[in-house]
């Protein structure tokens, strides 16, 4: 919720902008949720989201797959498989909410759905052809690995397993190894490791010659810098939603703010690009340690959870939590 407002703001207008922005609406350094202000910017977007506005935490794509994740584990057990996860999309996923990866991967779920209802039978689907699209490098994996990570606390090996069978359907190589590293932080930060050496430690069950290893090890590098003005530089001109940046970034905004909560989603989401994405992940790896996480940043959005997942308008955050708990290990 943090991003949402300023995610298009960041990725059509670059980072300058966002800075500016949140500085006009005297939201710098970003503390709390973002003030709507239109008259500062016209593509801030979603004032159910922002300062003063919010009181639920709004349906997003990003929420959606973790609620999803929950879902494929309680329906298919810990053992879940790629088909599997494409069953579930089918099933609870509008096609209207995908997007990138995502959405090349649906409709060729989509395609092979409506051969098997017209011929009566269950052709052969390879699936890797999902991941036979130009977005397999893109965050949308990296954002949907995060239960993987708070269901197997102690056992990264594991959880960046599950989160490697889950990206598989949509994305390929650097856009797999972002949501493993993701998976496998969480379940050592969930064990007690501290932020910095696990995402250290999780950088080892991807390739070390891999370009998100690279920016792993840039983010670490950079945790001292007050802004992420290296990470850009390495950076510069690469998609706003690719997994390579946003991951150097996530590796930054949560390492230097290992004993704030609230700066380290707060500079983070300041730092652009994929801003909602980054917060989140960056906020479900910080929860995990075990500090408290301030009520405020709940109390404003009354611990109301909606989505747009088919038959699951609003949950609770203790539901979810509550059923999230029930399957860890």
């Amino acid at each position: 919720m943090l991003g949402k407002p300023v995610e298009m703001l960041s990725m059509r207008h670059g980072r300058d902008e966002l800075t500016g922005y949140l500085e006009a609406a005297d939201a710098l350094p970003l503390r709390d949720y973002v003030p709507f202000r239109l008259d500062l910017n016209p593509s801030v977007e979603h004032p159910g989201a922002c300062k003063g506005t919010i009181s639920a935490a709004i349906p997003d794509d990003d929420i959606n797959y973790t609620v999803i994740s929950l879902m494929l584990i309680e329906e298919y057990g810990r053992d879940f498989t790629t088909a599997d996860v494409g069953r579930i999309w089918l099933r609870y996923l509008p096609g209207a909410i995908v997007y990138t990866a995502e959405r090349d991967a649906y409709l060729k779920l989509m395609e092979h759905a409506g051969m098997r209802f017209a011929s009566g039978s269950e052709p052969h689907m390879d699936l890797t052809e999902c991941s036979d699209n130009p977005y397999n490098q893109w965050i949308g994996a990296q954002i949907r690995a995060d239960l993987y990570g708070w269901v197997n606390p102690g056992d990264p090996k594991e959880a960046a397993a599950m989160a490697r069978r889950d990206a598989s359907l949509s994305h390929r190589t650097e856009g797999i190894y972002g949501a493993m590293v993701v998976a496998a932080a969480g379940a050592l930060i969930g064990s007690g490791v501290s932020l910095a050496r696990s995402m250290e430690e999780a950088a080892s069950y991807i390739p070390s010659d891999s370009d998100c290893a690279a920016a792993i090890g840039l983010g670490l590098a950079a945790a001292s810098d007050p802004m992420p003005t290296r990470i850009h530089d390495q950076y510069a001109g690469m998609s706003p939603v690719h997994t390579v940046n946003n991951l150097a970034l996530v590796t930054w905004g949560l390492t230097r703010n290992a004993e704030d909560f609230g700066a380290a989603i707060g500079d983070t989401v300041a730092g652009g690009w994929d801003t909602d994405c980054n917060g989140a992940t960056v906020g479900g790896l910080w929860g995990l340690t075990g500090r408290e996480v301030p009520n405020r940043w709940v109390d404003q959005w009354s611990r109301r959870i909606q989505t747009s997942i088919a038959g699951c308008a609003e949950f609770t955050l203790e539901d979810l939590a509550t059923r999230t708990t029930e399957l860890a290990i």
